[in-house]
């Protein structure tokens, strides 16, 4: 890539917050940075990514996509690979393993004992034990600001995703596999076995970090980001 070509930057966001909480990263590329909430876009993730690329103006991308946004991330790498020049994949598990228990368990919550029954039981564990109450309460709040309808639907749409194991493996570009040291979705063994699938795969471990990069660990991640970046101009 020369630099008369402008590189765009696309975050999908992680199950079960929206796109604002890429607000960290939001000044890495100014005025070429697309942070869409992806669950009114659709009741599949090949809906929620053809919808998300359609928010993107440059033909070529960077796409970081966080947990059930990795997937959606795939969905794009797999659907239009001429959009996107580099992968970063974080949390991101690319082959789906039903988990029927989970699914039901996880919209039965919602709907019987509320919003913030189903945060304590399914998503707060997934922060590091280290991480401060103040970064737990603020992902909380983006969670309290979605519906229980989209929450739902985020849901269904990642238990009924498809798995990318084959996108992730014949992906020309780069892929940045980021995960937190202490995440257990999907954790590290299953981090490094799809860095090591990837054609140009490269696995980054952040200590005293969980599933929630980006709220837990900016700057490291911003770190990550403009390495990726600085590496498709030299390109």
């Amino acid at each position: 890539m020369t630099r008369k070509q402008k590189l765009g930057l696309l975050f999908l966001h992680a199950l079960p917050l929206d796109g604002s909480m890429w607000a960290g990263q939001s000044n890495l590329l100014p005025n070429s940075t697309y942070m869409p909430t992806l669950y009114p876009l659709g009741n599949s993730i090949e809906a929620w990514a053809a919808a998300a690329l359609t928010y993107a103006k440059e033909e070529r991308l960077v796409v970081v996509g966080c947990s059930v946004g990795g997937s959606c991330a795939l969905e794009i790498a797999a659907a239009h690979p001429e959009r996107v020049a580099v992968l970063v994949l974080i949390g991101t598990k690319a082959n789906r393993r039903p988990d029927p228990q989970m699914y039901a368990s996880a919209l039965e919550t919602i709907e019987k004992q509320g919003l913030e029954a189903a945060w304590k039981t399914f998503w707060e564990p997934l922060f590091a034990k280290s991480a401060s109450m103040s970064v737990i309460n603020a992902a909380r709040d983006i969670f309290l600001r979605q519906s229980a309808h989209d929450v739902a639907n985020g849901i269904a749409v990642f238990h009924t995703r498809p798995s990318y194991g084959q996108t992730l493996s014949t992906f020309s570009g780069p892929v940045t596999i980021v995960s937190g040291e202490e995440d257990i979705a999907p954790g590290l063994k299953v981090s490094a076995a799809q860095a090591s699938s990837a054609r140009k795969g490269t696995l980054i471990t952040i200590p005293d970090c969980g599933h929630y990069v980006p709220l837990e660990k900016p700057k490291r991640l911003n770190e990550i980001l403009r390495d990726v970046i600085s590496a498709q101009y030299r390109s």
